[in-house]
C-alpha cells in the first residue's frame, strides 16, 4: 500500500440508488482481532439497498460505507491474530465496507477460499451462506426427508437455501415469479412454483405440508405460510419485502404445534458471528468444494457502478447473486 486513501462508494444521503457515488476513503485501521483484506470482489444485498434508503443503520463501530461481503487478500494483521497471515486469500462476513478497495473485519469472521473456487465466485458465498445456514440449519432444524420451501427461490438466498437443503437430503419446493426463474430452481433441484399462476399453500398441502419454510416475503404470505406447514412445522423470516404485519390466528400454532422464529444477521454479536463461520467451514464448504453448492452470480458491475447493481437488485429481474468487481482479481 502505497498511500492510506482508497477508493470507495458511499451514500451521499438517503434515497435511491443515485445516492451512491464514488470517494476517497482513508484505508480503515486495523483493530484488535481484526484483519484488512484488498477486496477483490464485493458482493451486492438487500440490506445494502435498506441502508441506502435510510432504513438500516450500520451496527455501532462499523463502516458507514456498504458492503456486507467481499473476497479478497489480507494485507494487515490486527493484534491478537494468529489464524491469518499476510497474502492469504480469503471471503468474509463484513460489518460494513464491503464496497471499498480495502475492508477491515474480525478475523473470525474471514473464511478459506473454498477449492476450486477463484475469488469472484468466493465472494458471492459470505452473506448467503451465514444466512442460509443458521436459518435453515442450525434455527429450522432441516433433515434428511423433510419437506423444505423457500420463497424467492431465484435469488441469492434462494438459490443458496436449495442447494443446502438439497445436499442435506432435504425435498424441496421454491416460489419464483417468471418461468425463467422457475426454470433456475429448477435446475438447482427444485420443484419450481411460479407464484402468479399456482398456490404454493395447494401444492405443499397436497405434498403432505412443509417442514420446514425459509420466508423473506412476509405480509400476506405469513397466514399462508402457516397453512402451508405440515403439523409440528417451522417457519423461519429472514424479511419482510411484503410487510412486516399480518392478522393470523394463534390457535393453529398451537393445536398444530407450530414454531414461528426468525433472524437477522448484521446485528448478531461477533462471537454469534464467529461461531456459524466455524460450522461453515466444517460442515457447509465441503458441500461447496464437491460441487453439490456453488454460488449463482447474476451479474458484475466496477464499483464505481455500484448505483447500477442496485438497480438491478431492486429492479427484481435477477437469477442469483450481484457483485461489485474492486480490483477483479480472480
Amino acid at each position: 500500500m502505497n498511500s492510506n486513501l482508497m477508493q470507495a462508494v458511499e451514500i451521499t444521503r438517503p434515497g435511491s440508488p443515485e445516492v451512491l457515488k464514488p470517494a476517497t476513503r482513508p484505508i480503515p485501521p486495523v483493530g484488535h482481532g481484526q484483519i484488512l483484506i484488498r477486496v477483490a470482489w464485493a458482493g451486492v444485498n438487500r440490506p445494502d439497498a435498506l441502508q441506502r434508503a435510510g432504513l438500516y443503520a450500520p451496527p455501532a463501530g462499523a463502516s458507514d460505507l456498504p458492503g456486507l461481503e467481499c473476497a479478497g487478500t489480507v494485507v494487515g494483521i490486527g493484534p491478537g491474530v494468529s489464524r491469518w497471515k499476510v497474502g492469504d486469500r480469503v471471503c468474509a462476513l463484513l460489518p460494513g465496507g464491503g464496497y471499498a478497495e480495502y475492508a477491515a473485519c474480525p478475523a473470525d469472521h474471514a473464511l478459506p477460499i473454498p477449492a476450486g473456487l477463484g475469488l469472484r465466485e468466493a465472494a458471492a458465498l459470505p452473506e448467503t451462506a451465514f444466512t442460509v445456514w443458521s436459518n435453515i440449519v442450525t434455527r429450522g432444524g432441516l433433515q434428511a426427508g423433510e419437506r423444505f420451501l423457500v420463497h424467492g427461490g431465484s435469488s441469492g438466498i434462494g438459490t443458496m437455501a436449495i442447494q443446502v437443503a438439497r445436499a442435506l437430503g432435504a425435498r424441496v419446493w421454491a416460489t419464483a415469479g417468471s418461468p425463467d426463474k422457475c426454470d433456475a430452481c429448477t435446475r438447482l433441484g427444485a420443484q419450481a412454483i411460479n407464484y402468479r399462476d399456482a398456490d404454493f399453500v395447494e401444492i405443499l398441502t397436497q405434498a403432505g405440508g412443509a417442514d420446514l419454510i425459509l420466508d423473506m416475503v412476509g405480509g400476506a404470505y405469513i397466514a399462508r405460510n402457516l397453512r402451508a406447514l405440515a403439523d409440528d412445522g417451522r417457519l423461519v423470516m429472514i424479511a419482510f419485502l411484503g410487510g412486516a404485519k399480518a392478522d393470523i390466528n394463534f390457535a393453529q400454532i398451537m393445536m398444530r404445534r407450530l414454531t414461528v422464529t426468525g433472524s437477522t444477521l448484521r446485528p448478531q454479536s461477533d462471537a454469534a458471528k464467529a461461531r456459524i463461520a466455524h460450522e461453515l467451514c466444517r460442515e457447509l464448504w465441503p458441500f461447496v468444494e464437491t460441487g453439490a453448492v456453488r454460488p449463482l452470480i447474476d451479474s458484475s458491475y466496477p464499483l464505481a457502478r455500484a448505483s447500477e447493481a442496485h438497480d438491478r437488485m431492486e429492479g427484481g429481474a435477477h437469477i442469483g447473486k450481484i457483485l461489485l468487481q474492486v480490483s477483479g482479481e480472480e
